[in-house]
């Protein structure tokens, strides 16, 4: 599950532009997982974000 999280992270953020300094990747990237989390739908969560699944279970 991790090597998808990362190949899809590759795919849509890291590969799509070309970074000017490490801080500019680490921001990039922290935004691209919070987006991942609480606003793009996972199809195997019936559509639900990880954060709305993962509420559901506490």
């Amino acid at each position: 599950m991790v090597e998808r999280v990362i190949r899809t992270l590759k795919e849509q953020c890291v590969h799509r532009q070309r970074f000017e300094s490490l801080q500019h990747a680490a921001r990039a990237i922290g935004d691209w997982i919070a987006f991942y989390n609480h606003r793009r739908p996972h199809q195997a969560l019936d559509m639900k974000t990880p954060a709305k699944a993962f509420a559901l279970t506490t």
